[in-house]
């Protein structure tokens, strides 16, 4: 029986470590994606049994992309593979090159993923009803799926939909890619999308991305979280629960590190403050956090306990390469416990 189901690309990720994208000779090679990166952390980290949806062109490239999930221990058996025609043509895997950035540099992602696999499913092409009628608990997508293309829209709406019938916890990001929808009605179209989405969710994570007019259109000071996740709950009416990571940036190599949430049954809470922490690879902490959070929510731990462990979990994320976790559950505890960065014999 699975636990958690993700729906999300999931893109072989090209990392030319402490160099340049445009000056690499070599690379170190990773899988990653947004709404995967969640249900590795949960496997991984927290020990549950995960699987991802998604899809794959059946060449080299996209076994190899296999091969490092199954390391991550998710499920592969709901991956879709479409036949490859010999050099993309029709369908391809999506790449992701990434550099960390440092000090006054920051990350620089630079994505090749159009006309992916992923980005042509359709609804009906995966029959939600007999993924939820296996005992699942928890489903999680987000608005990078969402934004591959006009189809993947309808996909979302359509498993979030079968998962609240099926009785299953539905979560939503909206994470917002504005190069995603660049040549699509951009930030309007995105934030139209994310409303159509969210209305499905129990819990939003990365809801301040549901702040504002459109999305990243304003920045939200510490003091002004609580009016903005309040505003953001009269646009999502069927979450329970609103969480969001706080992040402030004095250096790529530097940054300050919290989160906050809202619930009916607690009001606003906030997580524990991490200021100065330093930052290895700032990349998918943000799914990190997502799945400390979804853990704790799991576990019955309560809303402000469930914080504690996405902020932790995000944290750690950000102290090795790579989109997914390296982080254990007894680290994760530690640091929630207020554990130092001794060495440990």
């Amino acid at each position: 029986m699975t636990d958690v189901v993700a729906l999300g690309e999931v893109m072989l990720r090209f990392d030319p470590g402490e160099g340049r994208i445009r000056t690499a000779r070599s690379f170190q090679v990773w899988e990653g994606g947004g709404e995967y990166n969640v249900v590795r952390g949960l496997r991984r980290c927290f020990g549950l049994r995960t699987a991802v949806v998604t899809a794959l062109a059946d060449n080299g490239v996209g076994r190899l992309v296999e091969d490092l999930i199954l390391q991550g221990g998710v499920d592969t058996s709901l991956i879709r593979w479409v036949p490859d025609d010999g050099i993309g043509r029709t369908a391809r895997n999506g790449l992701n090159f990434v550099e960390r950035g440092y000090g006054i540099r920051g990350a620089l992602g630079v994505s090749d993923r159009a006309h992916t696999a992923v980005s042509q499913l359709r609804k009906g092409d995966v029959d939600w009803d007999t993924v939820f009628a296996s005992g699942v608990r928890w489903f999680h997508t987000g608005g990078i799926f969402a934004g591959l293309s006009e189809t993947t829209v309808d996909v979302a709406d359509e498993a979030m939909a079968a998962a609240r019938r099926h009785g299953v916890t539905v979560s939503y990001d909206p994470n917002y890619r504005p190069s995603l929808w660049a040549d699509r009605g951009g930030a309007d179209r995105a934030r139209e999308v994310d409303l159509r989405l969210a209305r499905h969710a129990d819990v939003v994570v990365g809801a301040l991305g549901l702040a504002g007019a459109r999305p990243g259109d304003v920045r939200v000071r510490g003091d002004e979280v609580p009016d903005a996740l309040a505003q953001v709950a009269g646009r999502a009416p069927s979450a329970s629960v609103l969480a969001t990571t706080l992040r402030e940036v004095p250096s790529a190599g530097v940054n300050n590190w919290s989160s906050a949430a809202w619930s009916a049954e607690t009001g606003f809470v906030t997580g524990p403050p991490m200021p100065g922490l330093h930052v290895l690879d700032r990349i998918g902490s943000g799914d990190g956090f997502a799945a400390g959070l979804i853990h704790g929510l799991l576990t019955g731990a309560g809303l402000e306990r469930a914080l504690a462990y996405g902020t932790a979990h995000g944290a750690l994320t950000m102290t090795t390469p790579g989109d997914v976790s390296m982080a254990t559950l007894a680290e994760v505890e530690a640091l929630m416990a207020g554990s130092s960065a001794a060495v440990r014999r």
